[in-house]
């Protein structure tokens, strides 16, 4: 999924299940942010403090292009937060037939995602929490976008015969595809941004051979329901009332998936914001901004760090709120997560990844 899946959907849900507007928008935000977190390592104060974080994401960009082509990276950002493995569906202790790589399959509403939203609940006393809940909506999800590809370098992510049934793909989108079936079979690169636009119906044919037919309005669709039954087991287990899925709620976010059409996530953002905010849902209308870096967002709020990208010999004013700051917890939620996934819960299934 794009932004205006991980920040809008997640905020809907949220508030459809039952949260308040603060809290449902620290879930969105946090959901949203696991693909905009891409600086990683020590943060130096003026005092003496150091604080240790990691990033969840990497851009094509120079900055980040080298991790690409580190399997060790790979497994440590996009297998836990982005390609969680399926284990084919099956049980942990179970293996699925033919080689490793069908361990490491996304699958939607897995064995392993089941347990990864048990660890999540696990720390629903700490302050992190809610962070937690938004870091673990967004790899669930991708379970449902990212189905059938893997979060590393590998042939099983190679794509032919791309066609998009309702969306004119160019020229260019089909030589990208191309090159990066060929050179560089990360993820899902060579199917581009299929996998994340909601109302597209497209096939292709996989690294396995295998021809695959995707409708993403109903993959979309169905992955509302289940974010939003887990957003309400989450409610539950803080020992709040968890409201039923109303059906005029439900008709209007497949309505936006349908309707929302550009190939940028970012304009499909701009348009599910002003439908929330004309109050096209139960819970009334609300005016929403996302500030991912920059002034007004989390780390500015935290450290005044208003660059792109973080010098190693930076040296910051620590600020007595920074320990419960939203962009401090959502950081101490993104490590909880990643070692419980890589740690705990994949190598029941035989899965090491670091």
């Amino acid at each position: 999924m794009q932004i205006d899946g991980h920040y809008a959907l997640t905020y809907v849900l949220s508030r459809m299940v039952g949260f308040e507007h603060d809290k449902a928008e620290i879930i969105a935000y946090s959901a949203q942010y696991v693909d905009d977190a891409t600086n990683s390592g020590i943060i130096e104060f003026d005092n003496g403090a150091m604080f240790s974080r990691i990033s969840s994401a990497h851009t094509m960009e120079a900055y980040d292009l080298k991790y690409y082509l580190d399997a060790h990276e790979n497994h440590l950002v996009w297998v836990p937060f982005h390609f969680l493995p399926g284990n084919d569906k099956l049980n942990a202790g179970e293996n699925p037939d033919g080689s490793f790589i069908k361990k490491l399959i996304c699958t939607p509403y897995s064995d392993v995602a089941v347990k990864m939203l048990d660890a999540c609940i696990k720390d629903k006393d700490k302050p992190h929490f809610l962070h937690r809940v938004g870091i673990t909506m967004h790899v669930f999800a991708d379970t449902f976008a990212h189905q059938g590809f893997a979060g590393v370098v590998h042939d099983v992510n190679k794509v032919k015969n791309l066609v998009c049934h309702n969306y004119n793909m160019s020229f260019f989108d089909s030589l990208k595809s191309k090159t990066l079936s060929r050179k560089f079979p990360m993820g899902h690169g060579a199917a581009l941004t299929c996998p994340d636009m909601p109302f597209l119906n497209w096939s292709y044919t996989n690294g396995l051979g295998e021809e695959i037919k995707r409708d993403n309005l109903d993959l979309f669709t169905n992955a509302a329901y289940d974010i939003f039954g887990q957003l309400g087991r989450v409610l539950s287990e803080l020992g709040q009332e968890v409201k039923d899925p109303i059906k005029n709620d439900m008709n209007q976010i497949k309505k936006n998936f349908e309707n929302f059409r550009s190939d940028d996530g970012e304009v499909r953002l701009e348009q599910w914001l002003k439908s929330i905010k004309d109050g096209d849902f139960s819970f009334g209308s609300v005016d929403l901004n996302y500030i991912p870096k920059g002034i007004g967002s989390w780390k500015y709020n935290a450290i005044n760090q208003d660059k792109e990208y973080d010098k190693k010999d930076e040296i910051f004013e620590f600020k007595d709120d920074f320990i419960n700051s939203n962009w401090r917890n959502f950081h101490v939620a993104l490590k909880s997560h990643r070692f419980d996934i890589v740690n705990n819960i994949l190598p029941q299934y035989g899965i090491i990844v670091s």
